[in-house]
């Protein structure tokens, strides 16, 4: 967790002044954090903690997406053979994916007037390439419970453990909650790419436009983008997965006791 979030100022180095301190001092306390909680046997807001690899998935993902826009903002300073075919990778599927209302064109609209070419074909490439990335990381993680039969392919799922914000004695039925959670995050994650830029627009009409000029933020403004939609349906479709292995087995308790009675 700590490499991940130095890992633009690592790969960018002294080409762009960036908040090296502060990256550091937030890497330190995320990974203690993160640490903690999965040393500890008491579980705080850490959900699947237990249930593998639904965190790795994600992590892995958010790192790739880091990873590859900090190579794409390189490309600008110091162009390698890496960072050209990145770059080049980018910009393809940025502009495949380029048309009228789609998500890599709502990120575009956000851009003030007046950006440079070279901003606009940036932000372009990583869009598409971190968009692409979470949008296989959700297929990934789909067929990861479809095929493996996640989570109970680990062994017994502790709710508790895995959902600690999640309280089960109030609210109704626990499967229709759970439902219903499910729905409204899936919901959210297939609107969010187009709500977030629309929020920025919104936000920039009281405060100063983002520079997304600026490296650094464009690396966590587009990561935040692609990544946080894709963890909100991988969410949803885990709390479908979760309410499915309830409802089954409150079938098989309900058939056996029907059994013990006719026996």
């Amino acid at each position: 967790m700590g490499l991940l979030i130095v890992t633009p100022s690592l790969l960018l180095g002294g080409h762009v002044a960036g908040p090296g301190e502060l990256a550091l001092l937030l890497s330190i306390i995320f990974a203690v954090a993160v640490f903690l909680e999965y040393r500890t046997s008491y579980p705080s807001f850490v959900e699947f903690r237990d249930a593998p690899p639904i965190n790795r998935i994600r992590f892995v993902s958010l790192l790739l997406i880091v990873f590859f826009l900090s190579i794409i903002a390189k490309h600008l300073y110091s162009p390698t053979n890496l960072t050209g075919m990145v770059s080049g990778i980018g910009s393809m599927i940025g502009t495949a994916l380029d048309f009228p209302y789609s998500p890599v064109r709502m990120v575009l609209l956000m851009l003030p007037d007046g950006v440079s070419s070279t901003t606009v074909h940036t932000v372009r490439a990583s869009a598409g390439l971190s968009y692409l990335i979470a949008v296989a990381t959700v297929v990934v993680f789909y067929l990861i419970v479809r095929i493996s039969g996640w989570p109970t392919a680990n062994g017994a799922f502790n709710v508790w453990v895995n959902l600690p914000l999640f309280d089960p004695t109030v609210g109704g039925d626990v499967v229709h909650r759970l439902h219903r959670d499910a729905r409204v995050n899936m919901i959210i994650g297939v609107l969010l790419p187009f709500l977030i830029p629309a929020a920025i627009v919104m936000a920039s009409r009281f405060v100063p436009p983002m520079n997304m000029a600026n490296p650094h933020v464009l690396i966590w403004t587009v990561s935040g983008w692609a990544f946080l939609p894709a963890s909100m349906i991988i969410r949803g479709i885990a709390l479908f997965r979760v309410s499915d292995l309830i409802e089954e087995k409150r079938r098989r308790t309900y058939a056996n006791a029907e059994h013990m009675q006719t026996a």
